[in-house]
């Protein structure tokens, strides 16, 4: 049940004709701690999604991405910042006095912050370049641009995140850059039924793994939900109506970027991967690399490497775009066939611009 309901709920089980935003808003924003997976996610979930779609959005300050689950950058619509940003706060103080706490103390944050505004509202700023100039002010100290990270709410700003451009890292307030307030921090409550939609049935803890919260069963305890119990008798909220899947709901097979939020919200993971294979997609510097789905479950990895084609003299060179695909255990031809097609079109919309494609089955 868990596994086709998580999917269903996730856009996996088929893609779905609707807008880049309105997607992006259903699954609660999508990390986007790298700034292109994201496209390969919505590509994934969506149908005819084009690479202007997000592109747009970040262009026009419809979605931003900025730190909020997880003390993570998550791609959100405009509205979500604002709504979220405060209810993360928590998170973001513990993460601050847990990681720098001593380096910074004996400095007020609130002066820090008031100075940053100031340096942002002349033009947007790298972290390098906020340290620098804060530490003119507070010679002798770093860890001055993660506490302004930390204490005011700072999206990135295009061309970063933009498909087919380049940029450093730049940050802004985010009341700044869309030109409203940010909420009261009421919206936890909404938070969590927006999580079960999106991520559902789960526990406490998984809401908890996915947002960086702590305390959150006191929300739950207010909220109209219906529970279930897992095979290991953990309690399971949900929303009262909710779908259901059964187990022998076709799941086709997916192709998952890089820190997709599928792999990153419940405390126990088994639902739509095994154990022993965590290891191999979770690194020990972060990453969280890109994964494919058979019949539901992480079967393998998958990358695009770039080959360069030497030509003739009077001829250009160019690329040809290899996709590898890696899997963990030997795939049957049925298998192997719907990924060879599946991947066939993910070449096409990850690398259009190469000379030629091809795909490779590894090990």
């Amino acid at each position: 049940m868990l596994n086709r309901a998580l999917l269903d709920r996730q856009m996996l089980l088929s893609r779905h004709h609707v807008k880049a935003l309105a997607a992006i808003e259903h699954l609660v924003g999508m990390q986007s701690q790298a700034p292109l997976p994201a496209y390969v996610g919505l590509w994934t979930r969506l149908l005819d999604f084009r690479h202007e779609d997000l592109a747009g959005l970040l262009t026009d300050r419809t979605a931003v991405r900025i730190a909020l689950m997880r003390g993570t950058i998550h791609l959100v619509s405009a509205d979500d910042c604002l709504a979220l940003r405060p209810v993360m706060q928590p998170l973001l103080d513990r993460l601050l006095r847990t990681s720098y706490g001593r380096r910074l103390d004996g400095v007020d944050l609130g002066e820090v912050a008031s100075a940053a505004r100031a340096l942002m509202e002349e033009r947007p700023l790298s972290f390098a370049e906020l340290e620098e100039l804060l530490g003119q002010r507070w010679p002798g100290r770093d860890a001055l641009a993660q506490a302004v990270r930390a204490v005011v709410p700072l999206v990135q700003v295009p061309p970063r995140g933009v498909w087919g451009a380049s940029g450093q890292a730049r940050h802004v307030p985010a009341e700044s850059w869309l030109g409203r307030p940010l909420g009261d921090g009421s919206a936890a409550g909404d938070m969590v039924l927006r999580y079960l939609r999106a991520f559902g049935p789960a526990s406490v803890k998984d809401m908890q793994t996915w947002s960086g919260l702590t305390g959150l069963r006191s929300v739950v305890k207010g909220l109209d939900l219906v529970t279930y119990r897992d095979e290991n008798g953990v309690e399971l909220f949900d929303l009262p109506g909710a779908p259901l899947p059964g187990p022998d709901a076709e799941a086709p097979v997916r192709f998952l970027p890089e820190f997709d939020n599928l792999l990153l919200s419940h405390a126990d993971r088994t639902r739509v991967m095994a154990e022993e294979h965590r290891l191999r997609v979770f690194t020990v510097n972060g990453i969280i690399r890109a994964t494919i789905l058979v019949d539901g479950f992480v079967a393998g990895l998958w990358r695009i490497e770039r080959e360069r084609i030497e030509r003739r003299r009077t001829e250009r060179a160019g690329e040809t775009a290899v996709l590898e695909i890696e899997p963990f255990a030997p795939l049957g031809a049925a298998t192997r066939d719907a990924l060879a097609a599946e991947g066939e079109r993910l070449l096409e919309f990850a690398a259009g611009d190469a000379s030629a494609r091809d795909i490779r089955f590894l090990g």
